[in-house]
């Protein structure tokens, strides 16, 4: 591909900060001082007290239900967008409460506020909310209603590092944020993910459910010692809170963590430069090109037509394929959720119909490789070859 979705993101100095650790005579490989380290580094920058590092962004979800499944354990509803990647519907599901979807804001592609707040019920536990490709998905409404109705906000900002709603970073608001570091992402542990949250229980309970369930995993003394009181026959090494996973990250994450996070803010920057670019060069005629910028740290350029047209998708993907342009139809996981086999028998067959809006980006919407080495001129060759489709 001429233009990859990705392109130079783990970098020479990436790696030889790990082939330094791996040169010690017996170097610390799994879970470590490095993974704290990176933990710490990473609180400090997003601006939260705690952060617990893990292998994917995937895992991250997970856990932040497995929490909330902590608190309800009879279950309810969890409010969700049509258009987000499947872990975070699936992390719903696996805990065992029940996704209400709902449509989208075509300028910012996460939920529409007005529509979450109509769909709130007694039954409501949470809404998981999706910042998608970079921009932000908050609005004060939502913020202000929600936390009137005592319901919390879990954001995944797993494609959108460095976004942010009124200079406050995407992942500090909610009760608790996800993020990735999967390799096209902002930054990179290679796979990595990571859970983070102002609340001290959900600090301890994310600790001791990333691995096993252990009550040793726990750094807060109080928490330790009542669990040892509690269970005096048990051995104190392995007394184990959560039926829980094993989804640590390792020593080499925490390192490229580490060293990526520094370049991080320039990452952004250059990467909405780009944006920018993108839509300003963009045949507005044809293509969406009023997306709200405000606060938005992109992922990736996305393609929207503006109205429905099957022939200009089958030219734009031929002309895209010719020219060595790498992309991905449908947006962000592949589309509307809604239409995925996972979900027969959760929905009904028809509630595509229900979301028009991700439904029109499922057939009509596309995302290109955004990165932060891509060149003005390169940004110009890619709309050119859009713009003569």
């Amino acid at each position: 591909m001429k233009f990859p979705l990705m392109r130079n993101n783990i970098l020479r100095e990436d790696l030889d900060a790990v082939i330094e650790h791996l040169k010690q005579d017996d170097p610390i490989l799994t879970n470590g001082p490095k993974v704290r380290e990176f933990e710490a580094e990473w609180s400090k920058w997003l601006g939260v007290k705690y952060s617990v590092f893990l292998n994917s962004g995937a895992s991250a979800n997970l856990l932040s239900m497995a929490v909330l499944k902590i608190r309800h354990p009879e279950g309810g509803e969890v409010i969700v967008p049509p258009l987000t990647w499947i872990s975070d519907v699936a992390s719903v599901l696996q805990n065992g409460f029940t996704p209400v979807f709902v449509d989208i804001d075509p300028r910012t592609l996460g939920m529409d506020t007005k529509q979450i707040l109509e769909k709130v019920t007694d039954k409501t536990r949470a809404v998981f909310l999706s910042h998608i490709q970079g921009f932000n998905a908050l609005t004060d409404e939502l913020i202000d209603a929600l936390a009137q109705r005592n319901i919390p906000i879990i954001e995944d900002v797993c494609e959108s590092h460095g976004a942010a709603h009124k200079g406050k970073k995407a992942g500090s608001i909610g009760w608790m944020s996800n993020f990735s570091f999967y390799y096209a992402h902002h930054m990179s542990t290679i796979e990595g993910g990571m859970v983070c949250t102002n609340d001290p229980e959900v600090y301890q309970q994310v600790r001791m459910l990333r691995s096993h369930g252990m009550v040793r995993e726990a750094n807060d003394p109080a928490v330790k010692t009542e669990y040892l009181q509690k269970f005096p026959e048990l051995n104190p090494d392995f007394i184990f809170a959560y039926p829980a996973y094993n989804v640590r990250n390792t020593e080499i994450g925490g390192i490229l963590g580490l060293k990526q996070l520094k370049r991080l803010d320039a990452v952004v920057e250059r990467r909405t430069h780009n944006l920018k670019r993108f839509l300003n060069k963009l045949d507005g005629t044809r293509y969406q090109t009023d997306f709200e910028l405000e606060g938005s740290s992109n992922y990736a350029f996305n393609l929207i037509l503006k109205e429905p047209d099957h022939a200009l998708v089958e030219r734009l993907m031929r002309k895209l394929r010719e020219e060595g342009v790498e992309f991905r139809r449908g947006s962000a996981g592949g589309g509307n959720q809604v239409r995925q086999p996972y979900l027969k028998g959760i929905v009904a067959e028809d509630a595509y119909k229900d979301f028009p809006v991700t439904d029109h980006i499922h057939f009509f919407g596309f995302y290109i490789g955004n990165f932060p080495d891509l060149q003005d001129q390169e940004i110009d060759q890619i709309c050119a070859i859009i713009n003569a489709a």
